[in-house]
């Protein structure tokens, strides 16, 4: 049996670099910065994060990409589990 690794570029806060058909989001305590692929915007569970950061910050995002209001490791386990 093989370990799914998630389609996950981590790049520095610094970095203004987002690949084509990607996004930026901030995650955890630390707002530590994930670009991640446009196609998870389909997964039901991660419509469930961007639900519960539109009303935990409604639209304002001051880094400039969404603030998803869980930890890392939460949010590395939900998308690590993503079939794209």
């Amino acid at each position: 049996m093989a370990i799914r690794v998630p389609r996950i570029i981590k790049k520095s806060s610094t970095s203004l670099d987002v690949p084509k058909g990607h996004f930026a989001v901030y995650v955890g305590e630390k707002q530590k910065r994930f670009v991640i692929p446009i196609s998870y915007l389909n997964q039901p569970s991660f419509q469930d994060l961007l639900s519960q950061a539109e009303e935990e910050f409604g639209f304002n995002h001051p880094t400039g990409g969404v603030t998803i209001p869980c930890s890392e490791d939460i949010f590395i386990g939900i998308t690590s589990q993503f079939r794209i």
